[in-house]
């Protein structure tokens, strides 16, 4: 986008205000302000959602720049947007709500931030020292790097309605480019909204990234099975096993939050699945219910979300060590009970979109040494980086139960 817009900027800053001043989740106000103006276009849309993400990203650096003091009038927003669209390339109009900028002294702060990470990738000091503390320096700071960039879009193609390659073609007719990256996965090269697509309309895709398309795969289903995603959520992984299955077999969807099922269903119906059912998990009768029911079990367990911090950036400004310190209790309670619900036999996964040890591999190597473990054996982990594979952060382990 080559020219600013005085409504554009005021979108982004009122977001902000309300991402920072009121706690809102920024897909979601990001999300409002675009539908406060339909009028605007396809890179109008794109300029709000992009720029915002940006200062989010980067919100303690910039906030640095401007001189360390946290916003809190209109002014104070338009001016740290200011200073991203300087960082971005962008000249300035000479507007009154910019007020006067120092390029000079601006770049000077810049410089000078370039020498401390937590800084430079504008984290939180605690959240910086917990990474080292858990990767190494040497791994962690590449890895802080590659999660304080613009995550990229990749797509999976629905194989109970087309191929990958047909998925190209159609998406190319309508202006979107992409390119193989897996078995059913593209990545996107040519960004648009995919949600307007026909394709998308009918079907023939789910946008979910490369990484956390490997959770499925990995639990080896196979037509007939009976499988479990026990921490279905919205259900992009269920899907993603249902065209596994060919839709044969019976798939079960469970989750503690109802609205989430619903959504699910309603996206199972744009799939053309037909093998599902869902389970709102309302009591501990649900799981004992189904207790030796499953030949698979998917548990992609509530986590940290470190490893998707550059596509929710505002994540590292709530996240806190007290929530890290919970959500991992609640890690091991879901593998103690819900492993029950697999035959002696069955397969289980192990997945979290987190880069922690502690939510990872600790996490398996406890449960597999405790009583609840003893039957299982592992047979395969990894975790994927933001720098090495290139998309989300993402842990995923598979064990197995010793059969009668």
């Amino acid at each position: 986008m080559d020219r600013l817009y005085p409504s554009h900027i005021e979108a982004v800053a009122e977001a902000l205000a309300n991402i920072f001043g009121e706690n809102k989740y920024a897909d979601r106000e990001i999300a409002r302000v675009l539908k406060a103006d339909k009028k605007r276009g396809s890179k109008d849309r794109a300029f709000i959602a992009e720029t915002t993400y940006g200062v989010v990203r980067n919100y303690r650096l910039l906030r640095h720049v401007m001189g360390g003091s946290k916003p809190r009038k209109r002014e104070d927003w338009w001016r740290l947007v200011g200073i991203h669209l300087l960082s971005e390339g962008y000249e300035l109009p000479a507007w009154k709500e910019f007020g006067k900028l120092d390029e000079d002294a601006l770049k000077a702060r810049w410089d000078e931030a370039k020498a401390d990470r937590a800084l430079r990738e504008s984290i939180p000091v605690w959240l910086d020292k917990l990474g080292e503390e858990a990767l190494g320096e040497a791994l962690w700071t590449p890895t802080l790097a590659a999660l304080n960039e613009q995550a990229p879009v990749s797509l999976r193609a629905n194989t109970l309605k087309t191929t990958p390659g047909e998925l190209v073609d159609l998406l190319a007719e309508e202006g979107i480019g992409t390119e193989p990256i897996s078995a059913a996965g593209l990545r996107v090269t040519e960004r648009k909204n995919l949600f307007a697509t026909k394709a998308f309309k009918q079907g023939l895709f789910e946008v979910q990234d490369f990484s956390s398309q490997q959770a499925a795969p990995t639990l080896e289903v196979e037509p007939g099975h009976t499988v479990i995603d026990a921490c279905a959520g919205a259900g992009g992984k269920s899907l993603h096993l249902a065209a596994l299955m060919e839709n044969r077999g019976r798939l079960i969807s469970l989750d503690i939050h109802e609205w989430k099922l619903n959504e699910l269903k309603k996206r199972a119906r744009r799939n053309g699945v037909s093998n599902l059912e869902t389970r709102e998990i309302t009591t501990t009768k649900i799981i004992k219910r189904l207790h030796d029911r499953a030949d698979r079990l998917l548990l992609d367990v509530p986590c940290s979300g470190l490893g998707v911090l550059r596509r929710n950036p505002d994540a590292k400004w709530k996240l806190s060590q007290d929530f890290i310190d919970r959500v991992v209790k609640e890690q091991a309670d879901i593998l103690h009970r819900y492993s029950r619900m697999v035959k002696p036999g069955g397969k289980m996964v192990y997945a979290t979109c987190s880069i922690l040890p502690r939510e990872n591999d600790a996490q398996v190597a406890a449960f597999l040494a405790s009583e609840a473990g003893r039957e299982w054996t592992l047979e395969h982990k990894q975790t994927f980086l933001p720098q090495v594979e290139g998309y989300d952060g993402f842990f995923v382990s598979r064990m197995v139960r010793a059969g009668e």
